[in-house]
């Protein structure tokens, strides 16, 4: 009997209920860069397996393990929000992921640092400049899904930024320069925080959020993958990695040399290096692409 998967509530990460929407799961797998094809056949084969109150996390980690077997590059782009989340459990390689993100759109960063506030010092996650424009930034990170950065963020981290503000304004050149404040977040805001911080022209960026300027697209305009994208890897290797602060795919691109100081030889090292460099190399190749068209 054919299955009416829109009759299926599934269960999100943060408890809601909502239906399951098939061209949802197909449009995921589409631009981690399945085949039209592939992304039938997946989507098809979750469908077959669905029951009511299923969770997300289920039919992701079936996804997943189903698009690996056809391409593991599209498999790592396909994990890139759990990915993020495996940069924890403290926030450092979180902060230092957002630093990177930034240099690529050609703002000079300084990451985890103490900066002095009219009042009192702070303790600063990213600093960013370029051209007229200086950002004191906050990351807030979170390892599961389901958090909701609520008002209470912006607030806080507003009342810090003004300190800051008052202080900076009196540097050499920076009377006439736009200062802001930023959160950045890999999960999501309320609607009162996001309200807030428009009100306050603060620059709020949560995964999917502001609409195609969000955590997520930044990440698929750079390119930049983490290295917990990356399905050759264990957890264990993966962290020796971040503990190194070695954050990017791109690091290792052309120096293999960071995976044998963890204790990868061959074989396993080509398999690493052949999943690295094609999840670069794609990137670069669509971005020579688009320049020629």
């Amino acid at each position: 009997m054919k299955i009416n998967a829109e009759n299926i509530n599934i269960i999100k990460a943060s408890g809601e209920k909502a239906p399951f929407n098939k061209g949802k799961l197909k449009q995921s797998l589409l631009r981690s860069g399945a085949t039209n094809e592939q992304a039938d056949e997946i989507t098809n084969k979750v469908i077959e397996m669905l029951v009511e109150g299923m969770s997300t996390r289920k039919i992701y980690k079936t996804a997943f393990r189903l698009l690996r077997n056809y391409s593991r590059q599209a498999a790592a782009r396909y994990k890139l929000k759990q990915a993020i989340m495996e940069l924890g459990p403290s926030g450092f390689p979180f902060e230092q992921f957002v630093g990177e993100l930034l240099k690529h759109k050609g703002y000079k960063t300084q990451v985890g640092i103490i900066v002095k506030g009219h009042c009192v010092n702070h303790e600063i996650d990213v600093i960013a400049e370029k051209d007229e424009h200086h950002f004191m930034i906050e990351c807030k990170f979170h390892n599961r899904q389901g958090y909701v950065c609520d008002v209470k963020i912006p607030l806080y981290i507003q009342s810090r930024f003004l300190d800051v503000e008052r202080q900076w304004k009196q540097l050499a050149g920076h009377a006439e320069k736009f200062h802001q404040g930023w959160v950045v977040t890999n999960t999501r805001f309320s609607d009162d925080a996001s309200k807030y911080g428009r009100c306050m022209n603060m620059n709020l960026v949560g995964w999917d959020y502001p609409k195609n300027n969000g955590l997520k697209d930044w990440i698929d305009g750079s390119g930049l993958h983490p290295v917990t994208c990356l399905t050759t890897l264990t957890q264990k290797e993966k962290q020796q990695l971040l503990d190194r602060k070695i954050v990017l795919c791109k690091t290792m691109h052309h120096n293999q040399s960071v995976l044998q100081n963890i204790g990868i030889h061959s074989p396993r090292l080509e398999k690493v290096m052949e999943e690295c460099s094609a999840l670069c190399e794609e990137f670069s190749a669509k971005k020579f692409q688009s320049i020629k068209q």
